[in-house]
């Protein structure tokens, strides 16, 4: 069984149990997912089975979305509601003020990454180092705000909505806007929205899941590989180049029909998909990044 499976991920669960889930519910061995979501956080998480995980780090992952909330007047240890409280206070600040600063956190910010993540440190997760009691510094991270928009959801409870690039800390952008107006802010919700180019309502939970499994129309809702990776452009070989490229041969530019756009490219043979091929402006020849396997 090879394709992605469009997970909505339940709360109080991590990313590695749902994949073990799917992984049980399919009967897939290989499986893998894109994009960590936090236990407490929702949302769009997909499971890649088969020869699929081959090609999980090279799925666009440029433009994610998310739905957050957050609460004024309070910092935590791990910027969400989740973790152990370390300032409180009466401050707060109404939806227009929030609206004001909101500029300063568009377009290409810079994010100190959170202690409690998943990023390494001399080889240790950062967020075994922080159960340790253990912080180390962190350097700032380059990522971008495509779209913020904010709504008021109570009187100190406010709605975030983003879109933006792979690697931005959504607790970390509602920490960096409560310091910003004074008062503190930390994270009460999370749901991923959109990722990889899935949106939210193509995803199904493991119940449905199941439901697929036990009706034998699982292959109705894995989406194709090759579907995934439609961001990239298609080139077409004929049936000798196929060959030579499935076997891990580079191919001569020249010898291809149709221009060999830079960079990766969809490789096909008579609608068939064989997999991703990378093009360099120094090269002459377009060679193999991965061949499509069904295991």
């Amino acid at each position: 069984m090879t394709g992605i499976i469009p997970l909505k991920k339940g709360e109080n669960m991590t990313s590695f149990l749902a994949v073990k889930r799917v992984r049980g519910i399919t009967g897939e061995k290989k499986c893998g997912h894109t994009g960590t979501l936090d236990p407490m956080a929702t949302g769009v998480l997909p499971v890649a089975l088969g020869g699929a995980t081959r090609f999980i780090e090279l799925l666009p992952t440029h433009i994610k979305a998310y739905k957050a909330t957050f609460k004024l007047g309070i910092k935590t240890d791990t910027l969400d509601i989740w973790g152990e409280v370390i300032e409180k206070s009466e401050k707060t600040a109404s939806l227009e003020q929030i609206k004001e600063i909101l500029p300063q956190f568009t377009g290409k910010i810079r994010q100190v990454p959170p202690m409690y993540s998943a990023l390494k440190k001399d080889g240790v997760r950062l967020y075994e180092l922080a159960r340790q009691g253990i912080e180390v510094e962190r350097e700032e991270r380059e990522c971008e705000i495509f779209k913020l928009e904010i709504s008021q959801e109570s009187e100190n409870e406010f709605s975030l909505f983003t879109e933006c690039s792979a690697g931005t800390y959504i607790r970390s952008l509602i920490g960096d806007i409560g310091e910003c107006l004074n008062t503190g802010a930390t994270m009460t919700s999370l749901n991923r929205t959109f990722a990889c180019g899935i949106s939210e309502d193509e995803c199904i939970t493991l119940d449905e899941l199941e439901n697929y499994r036990d009706n034998n129309e699982l292959e109705k809702i894995i989406v194709p590989v090759d579907k995934m990776l439609m961001s990239y452009p298609l080139v077409s070989v004929s049936k000798a180049q196929g060959v030579r490229f499935k076997n891990g041969g580079e191919l001569f530019k020249g010898r291809i029909k149709g221009a060999v756009p830079q960079g990766l490219v969809r490789v096909y043979c008579e609608n068939e998909f064989l997999g991703l091929g990378e093009s360099l402006s120094e090269s002459e020849n377009l060679t193999v990044k991965r061949v499509y396997v069904e295991r």
